[in-house]
């Protein structure tokens, strides 16, 4: 039983965990042919590789969201206010990712980076 494809959604301990079982049910008459066997090897490296560059691109990703977000600190923003609707104004405080996204602490208030509708130059 030779894997022909690899869902990427499937991880390393998964990847392995289906190479022992089928290691383990393999016809004893018939055994995975040493080519097979590494091929699988590889397309388990690739795997491996593949999570490692995700987590490394992950950590990038925030890091250069936080440092962007950085560059608004002390700058006053217009936002539309998510409780109100209205068009707001206020000082941006600090900046956090959370769930992924951009958030800036204006007048003591979380504001996502995407209800920002204009930054205003400081004075």
């Amino acid at each position: 039983m030779a894997i022909s494809g690899f869902n990427a959604e499937l991880g390393k301990q998964q990847f392995l965990e289906l190479m022992v079982t089928q290691l383990q049910y393999q016809d004893p008459l018939e055994p995975v042919g040493q080519q097979q066997f590494i091929e699988q090897l590889a397309q388990f490296s690739v795997v491996e590789g593949v999570e490692n560059l995700n987590l490394q691109f992950e950590d990038f990703l925030k890091l250069q969201t936080l440092s962007r977000g950085t560059e608004l600190i002390g700058h006053s923003i217009e936002f539309q206010d998510a409780t109100t609707g209205e068009i707001s104004r206020g000082r941006v405080q600090e900046t956090r990712v959370i769930n992924g996204q951009m958030m800036l602490l204006v007048n003591d208030q979380q504001v996502p980076l995407s209800a920002v509708d204009a930054v205003i130059a400081s004075d």
